[in-house]
């Protein structure tokens, strides 16, 4: 097709990488908490050249330590880094800095999991937010903490979300297959 656009050969995400201050509690995290399942690892890997600056945008002397790859119900990969680097920076940037994120993830009964996370010691930030109108209409999240301070997310809306009335278009859903 002569007048694509985009990125040819595009399917979709395959994984999304955080790097995280100790791989054990990350796992532990992502495992116990969460559910994840935890597939292979590697590591360490460090480079005398300009590897690790060529190819991965860090320090020339950045060691990683660990790289582990995880599964987490119908979704993405994740894969965890360990690094440790002479210029590294070990507090999380906030939503509001250059590079801020968080990890969203869709559970089918908000109250139930967040329940679970405040039971299990898990920082959540505040109470659930209810959209009733607009295109998020029929949506519930709240953001919640790693023992890091990575940030998260839960999202829910087994109804649907308001912008689905006015299109046959769906965003990509965990419980529903790609439109």
């Amino acid at each position: 097709m002569a007048d694509a656009k985009g990125l040819p050969g595009l399917r979709g995400t395959d994984h999304i990488g955080f790097t995280v201050p100790d791989m054990d509690e990350a796992i532990a995290f992502f495992v116990d908490v969460l559910g994840c399942e935890p597939f292979y690892e590697l590591g360490p890997f460090q480079a005398e050249d300009d590897w690790m600056e060529t190819h991965l945008n860090v320090h020339p002397r950045a060691v990683m330590r660990r790289l582990k790859f995880l599964r987490c119900g119908n979704g993405s990969n994740f894969e965890l880094f360990e690094y440790q680097a002479p210029d590294q920076r070990r507090a999380p940037p906030r939503n509001s800095d250059v590079g801020g994120h968080h990890l969203a993830l869709y559970v089918d009964d908000i109250g139930a999991a967040v329940a679970y996370l405040r039971g299990t010691g898990i920082r959540v930030l505040g109470e659930p937010t209810v959209r009733t109108a607009g295109p998020s209409a029929g949506q519930s999240w709240v953001y919640f903490l790693s023992p890091w301070g990575m940030q998260l997310e839960l999202v829910s809306f087994p109804s649907g979300k308001g912008y689905e009335a006015g299109t046959d278009r769906r965003l990509w859903h965990p419980a529903r297959p790609a439109a």
